[in-house]
């Protein structure tokens, strides 16, 4: 008697208990799917609210690396003395300027395109100061002519971080 009355339990408990873990498993499952579609739906309006931020970033950027493309900071940057010296600091401190006014840009464009930024900026700065350490050089109109001279021999890094920045954009629009 003992026997039958186990069984019977274990008739009745087996099926509420696969009943019980079915319910369980369907459940769980349902508010796993509920959080991700709440997840999805906050990142995709932060999305939203991020996109003009980032393309801001981008925009400014590309100012950046148009302002310090020898070509045009030589035209804007006029030398206030015949030093060549003086010129070459005059053109690093310039672009260190426009560098430092958009340095929290960073955090709005991936890290391999700050990576060619930064490149490009110090490229250029390389390139002023080997060109000044030529024996040519003497005054600051002919440093300027020969940065000027050498960009027409060569691409400008700026070219290519912006050729760079362009592509970054058009995969995030």
């Amino acid at each position: 008697m003992d026997a039958t009355k186990i069984i019977e339990i274990i008739a009745y408990t087996i099926p509420s208990l696969i009943t019980g873990g079915v319910a369980y498993y369907l459940f769980n499952a349902y508010f796993n799917d509920q959080q991700n579609t709440r997840r999805w739906l906050l990142q995709k309006e932060n999305q939203k609210d991020a996109l003009p931020l980032r393309l801001q970033a981008y925009e400014r950027m590309a100012l950046f690396l148009e302002r310090i493309n020898p070509s045009k900071l030589l035209i804007r940057v006029a030398p206030v003395s015949n030093n060549a010296n003086d010129y070459e600091n005059l053109l690093i401190y310039s672009i260190e300027q426009e560098f430092e006014h958009n340095l929290t840009q960073q955090i709005y464009v991936t890290d391999e395109c700050w990576t060619i930024i930064l490149t490009a900026k110090n490229t250029i700065i390389q390139n002023i100061r080997k060109t000044n350490m030529s024996e040519k050089i003497d005054t600051a109109d002919k440093l300027r002519e020969t940065i000027l001279s050498d960009l027409l021999d060569g691409e400008s890094p700026c070219v290519v971080a912006l050729a760079y920045l362009k592509h970054e954009v058009s995969s995030i629009i």
